[in-house]
């Protein structure tokens, strides 16, 4: 299986008002590419997750800690845990990748 940033973002933009497209998936572990607008609307998830950031910079607010972000940063968030991007740049891009059992470990 195999996908590219270029490739990925062009399906997303072939869906007008999505924020994200699952490029990827295989068992328990989905690829994702994330670009929200504006405003990140996320909730916590059910399985642990990476973000590997393709494009911009901004905050991230993780379990109340805020921290900054900038392209080439893999961050990690624990399933069920709230957070979200914040004040990011409209260039800005993730990867997204979900893994392990549904409510992580």
């Amino acid at each position: 299986m195999k996908s590219s940033v270029i490739k990925a973002l062009q399906h997303l933009s072939d869906k007008p008002g999505q924020l994200f497209v699952k490029v990827i998936q295989h068992g328990s572990m989905s690829v994702e590419i994330y670009r929200p607008d504006n405003i990140d609307p996320q909730t916590p998830h059910l399985q642990d997750e990476l973000y590997m950031i393709i494009s911009g910079h901004g905050e991230f607010l993780n379990d109340g800690v805020r921290t900054t972000f900038q392209q080439g940063d893999v961050l990690f968030v624990k399933a069920g845990t709230e957070h979200r991007f914040e004040n990011f740049t409209s260039d800005f891009a993730t990867w997204v990748i979900f893994y392990g059992p549904v409510g992580g470990e």
